[in-house]
Formats: structure tokens, sequence, C-alpha cells
């Protein structure tokens, strides 16, 4: 019944609350507070990915509780329920953050589980984190049940205008001796506040923002602090909209279609969002059923211009574009450009266009956002490149500070641990292009995020003089001339595998191009002699996660549908 039309407010509930055989059902919800009356009333699920391991989602708790409120005041009865999460900034650079990504999907899998297992008419979603805000998208897609998304909110600056990125180039800048160890503590005791997500343009902001442009969250909802009386109404507000959203009959296919994903690239460029939103946007495309490819990002992006001065590889943190009044004056003017598609439905029950009539203008005396006379860069930093090294695709991140061209030599690993201790030691120099293989989705597998040896880099000075390919993938933090989710990935044979140190690579921005400069015969030698590594894990989530994953190129998802098997050939009539 999922992605029927449906005409009854409450078809999904009453499947469990209504008639004599359902009486258990009642039974056990007046245990956690039903009262006759409630089952009357639209029932919604609260999804929450609460927990106290990170401080991304450490206050999400207190915000389910105000979007239940909220609910429950506009007519309906809500429940509270929770998910995993998983903290990328603990576990990066370790063998944990194996699980980041594969958190994605199973927090897709659990939201999607409870809710289609409870019976909920609506749902409202609340992340704060960069795999639990698509995972969240990617259930509200599958479920197509009238929802709203509620992002917990970004983390104050610390102390000096640190943040998290501050702590991993820290530790490259100790390595090479220009911070000592008591401001390296210094650091890490001053960058991180308290409740948010992290406070750069990094993944959970970009993000963020990128649902606010896909119509999935209210106005402002993308640029509010973690702690703070506006995300407090943004969560009560949303709790109120999904009982309306119900009411009209507003379902998330309405809403999530080609030109709002269209929006949500659009919005992304403009802020110099996080390489992680590629392969996030092309996930939750697939769970809505919408085409879209890494082709639609160069498409897109040719046209579009990065507007927003904002960390990593800017100056300013999402609190200053809050002050400023966040994303919805670019959006603003992004549509008066013809750059967003006004047509398109939000979760206000109002177009897009309809939407922005009400936003404001940036006030005239502010440089976090440019504007469309003087960008940071006339189009998308966010670059689909093809070659002999990455016949599917890869993407990096350029800004044009970077320069737009690289031509080194490769210095090979086989693991994130190994290229970091090579960069803290001293063994890569100036000229090389480190090669991190065997981390993609498959081979990590969970496909790593690389913060600790891009930071490391930046750290030791080398940011404008080292390159660095991987099958892995890049925190938000990352900045440098970076290139990552090279597909076909090395553990399925890909070229990436065949690569040896002293081999010369080129990265050519402006070609979209990433080749190895060795000669096509000697590649296919290489090729015929490589054979698969011994896989990380052959038992558990992550050899479950490595069986089913498809490639970065893809979005790296686990439930697309299996090939369907050849038929044998017909042996040939005498």
């Amino acid at each position: 019944m999922t992605r029927k039309k449906l005409n009854d407010p409450r078809a999904y509930s009453r499947l469990v609350m209504e008639g004599t055989k359902q009486a258990p059902s009642r039974a056990m919800l007046r245990a956690v507070g039903y009262k006759d009356q409630d089952f009357e009333k639209l029932s919604i699920g609260i999804a929450t990915t609460w927990s106290n391991i990170t401080p991304c989602n450490m206050h999400l708790d207190g915000l389910a509780t105000v979007a239940a409120e909220g609910a429950d005041r506009a007519g309906a009865k809500s429940r509270i329920f929770n998910t995993i999460t998983v903290s990328d900034g603990i576990s990066m650079g370790t063998p944990g953050m194996r699980f980041s990504l594969v958190s994605r999907e199973v927090i897709a899998d659990s939201i999607e589980t409870v809710a289609g297992a409870q019976g909920f008419d609506g749902l409202v979603a609340i992340g704060g984190c960069d795999k639990n805000m698509p995972g969240c998208l990617m259930a509200i897609a599958r479920l197509d049940r009238p929802a709203v998304f509620v992002y917990g909110g970004t983390i104050k600056p610390g102390a000096h205008h640190r943040d998290i990125v501050s702590v991993f180039e820290a530790v490259g800048s100790f390595a090479s001796g220009a911070t000592s160890a008591a401001q390296l503590r210094d650091v890490e005791k001053t960058a991180i506040p308290g409740a948010g997500s992290c406070g750069g343009m990094y993944t959970a902001n970009t993000m963020a923002s990128a649902i606010e442009a896909l119509g999935m969250s209210l106005p402002n909802s993308s640029a509010q602090e973690a702690v703070s009386r506006t995300k407090q109404e943004d969560c009560r507000r949303a709790g109120e909209a999904v009982v309306h959203l119900v009411k009209a009959g507003i379902r998330p296919s309405h809403i999530l279609t080609r030109k709002a994903f269209e929006n949500a690239i659009t919005v992304v460029i403009a802020l110099g969002g996080s390489t992680n939103a590629v392969l996030h946007l092309l996930a939750i495309a697939h769970s809505a059923g919408v085409p879209l490819s890494l082709d639609d990002f160069t498409r897109i992006g040719k046209h579009v211009p990065v507007l927003a001065d904002l960390k990593p590889s800017g100056k300013y943190m999402m609190s200053e574009l809050i002050a400023i009044g966040g994303i919805r004056p670019l959006m603003k003017a992004l549509l008066a450009e013809g750059l967003l598609h006004g047509e398109c439905l939000t979760v206000s029950g109002e177009t897009m266009a309809a939407s922005l009539k009400k936003a404001p203008r940036y006030p005239a005396r502010q440089d976090v956002v440019r504007s469309f006379s003087s960008p940071i860069k006339k189009d998308s930093h966010l670059v689909v490149m093809y070659g002999n090294l990455a016949p599917e695709g890869a993407v990096a991140k350029i800004t044009g500070k970077e320069g737009t061209t690289f031509e080194g030599v490769a210095r090979v690993f086989d693991s994130e641990e190994s290229s970091l201790q090579a960069i803290l030691d001293g063994g890569v120099k100036a000229g090389d292009v480190v090669v991190i293989r065997y981390e993609g989705p498959k081979g990590g597998p969970g496909m790593r995020e690389m913060l600790s040896p891009t930071g490391a880099i930046i750290g030791k000075g080398l940011g404008d003089q080292v390159a660095l390919i991987t099958d892995g993938r890049f925190s938000g933090g990352s900045h440098g001339f970076v290139v990552g989710h090279v597909s076909p990935e090395a553990a399925v044979g890909g070229p990436l595998a065949w690569v040896k140190d002293g081999d010369r690579i080129r990265i050519d921005a402006k070609k979209r191009e990433l080749n190895l400069l060795v000669a096509a015969s000697e590649l296919k030698r290489r090729a015929a002699l490589w054979r698969a590594p011994t896989p990380y894990a052959v038992r558990g989530v992550l050899a479950k996660y490595a069986a089913s994953v498809t490639s970065a190129s893809l979005g790296a998802v686990t439930d697309a549908p299996a090939a369907p098997a050849k038929k044998p050939r017909q042996r040939a009539k005498a």
C-alpha cells in the first residue's frame, strides 16, 4: 500500500487500530499512553537519531519531544522512536570509520521498518549528522507517507573561530613542528563548544541545505543553531506541518521530483558544499525512483556559480551565514536568476517560488555570500571526472584556489592508515599524487572518509603541492586538490588497482579528466596479473554491506535490484 493513492488520511493506522481483531494492538497501545479518543486520531511517528555519543545528536531527544507536542496540538497522536547514529568525527582515521556509510543504510532500513510496522500515517524525522540525514530521507522516500525532515542544527564556532577541522589540521601542523603540543591541546579543548553539527559547509550543513532545497524541510530549518529558540520552533512547526500534509494528501513523491533534485544540486553548488552530497543525492533519488546520474551534476554545474565563502576552503562558518539570513536569500537570488524551479512543491504546502517570496535579501554590507557578478567560481566546484583511472567517474572538489590541473608522481597506499603515517613521517613530498585504494564501498568496506590524510597534508603546508585520489570519499571538511569516489573501485579490479609507485598521474579539472600516464598495453598486462584482495570482513554487517552495495557512481546503495540472470546459451542445431 506504500505507493497507492490514499483517500483516507488514516489508511495506515486503521489497519493497526480498528476492529475487533485489533484489540490486542489497542491493549498494547493503552500501555504506552493511548486513551479511547486517541484511536480516532492520525498516528504520527517521530523518528529521532538521538544519542549522546556525538555532539551532533546529543540534543535531538529534546527536539523530538517538541515535534511530538506540535503534532499532538494539531490533533494527532504521536509516538517517538529512535534509531542509531555513528560519529564520523570520532571514528575518522580508524577502522570504525568503515561503519559510517553503512550506518546510512541501517538508519534508512530501521526507520522504514518501524514506520511500516506500526502503521504511522505521517512521519517527522530528525537528524543532525552526516549519514543519518540522508538515511532519514531515503526512508521517507521509500515509505512515501506524508513527512517532514528537521535538521538538528549547526554547532556554534569554537574559540578563535575553530571547529573540528581545525583539530585535524593541527595534527598535521604538529607533525611538521609548526604547532607545539600545548597549542595542539588548546585547539583540541576549545574547538567543539557544545551541541550541534560541525560548523562549516561540511556534509551535515550541506545536506541540511540540500534537503531544504528539495522541499522536504520547512523554511530555514537548515540555517538554525542547534541550541536556539528558532530550532525549537522549527520542530513544533514540523509536528504541525506533517498533520496538515496527511490531511491534504501530500506525499514525498509529490515533492521529490527530478526538478526538486536539480534545485538541491544548484543550492549545494552555490554554497560550495561537500562532495558527499553527490553520493547522498544519488542515493535519495534512487529511493524516490527518480532518475539522477553523475552527469546531471556536470550539466547543472556549468551554469551555477559558487557564491558562499564558507569553510573548509573559505573563511566563514554556518553561524555567520545564519546571522545574515541563512540560505533563503541565496535561494531567492537563484530563483530570480532562473536557476531554481519555482513550481516545485514543498512541505510547507506552498511552491518553492511562493515560499521564497517571503524570504529577505542579504544585508548590503556582507561578504559571506558573493553576488553573481563577482562569484568565487563561475561554475561548479563539484567536478565529475572520467578517464582511464575512472571509467565510471570520480568526484573532485575544485574551488579554483587549488588550480585546475595537477600532474605528479604516484605514491600508492592500500589503506588510509598507511597513507596517514607516511604523510606525518615526511614520506610524502611536493609533487606527489597520494593514491589511497581499497577504500571503496566494497573494498573498505564502507568507503571511509579521508579527512585525516587531507587534514595532515594541509597541516604540513603541502595543500597546494600534493594531490590525493581515492576510491574512498572525503569529509565535507576536506579541501585541497583531492579526487574521490573513483569508480570502478580497486577492490573489483578497477584501474586504481593497477597503479604503481612512480607512475605519473594527471588530473585536469578543466577537461574533467583523471588519467594514469601509462601505456594501454602495460595497463592491460597489469590488469591480467591483478588478484582480488582478501575481504576485510567475512561475516557481520560489513560483510553483508560489501555483498550488496553498488558502485559509488550509483550512490553506493544496497537495495538496487539484482541484474537479471542471463539466459543459458542455446546449443546450435546440427
